[in-house]
């Protein structure tokens, strides 16, 4: 399956900050909207980071309570891994393990489309295996 074929599914949702945010209004924002990692935005609406529960996690452990009012700038993951919609599954599976990362932005023509998950994923990779024992169970009953 594609990346395309997931966004379809799934939607082209994708919830974002700025760089100028506080971590604490950042991790409300994930809190409140249940996602696990923000696009990060500049004002020109490209993409210049990641913000993960990982990435607030670290910035407390770090400077503790403190942290939270930094901005997410100063904690967010730079060099940010994309995913094109023509990708398959398999290919960001890989990807998402080499590189020990949960969420990858979807661009098209360096805007961005989309969001997925190893959720997304793996939520992909197991209705692809119970329809394929579906079609060999069908197969197997025709005789």
């Amino acid at each position: 399956m594609l990346v395309s074929q997931i966004l379809k599914l799934k939607g082209s949702a994708v919830y974002t900050c700025s760089p100028l945010e506080t971590v604490a209004a950042a991790a409300c924002v994930l809190h409140s909207r249940r996602v696990g990692a923000l696009v990060v935005m500049d004002e020109g609406d490209h993409v210049v980071g990641m913000l993960s529960e990982r990435d607030i996690v670290r910035v407390i452990a770090q400077q503790g309570h403190m942290g939270l009012q930094a901005p997410v700038s100063s904690c967010m993951t730079r060099g940010v891994i994309y995913a094109d919609p023509t990708e398959t599954v398999a290919d960001l599976m890989t990807r998402m393990t080499d590189r020990r990362i949960r969420h990858l932005p979807v661009c098209r023509d360096d805007r961005l489309v989309g969001i997925v998950s190893i959720g997304d994923l793996v939520k992909t990779k197991i209705a692809e295996a119970e329809h394929e024992a579906e079609e060999l169970k069908a197969y197997i009953a025709q005789g």
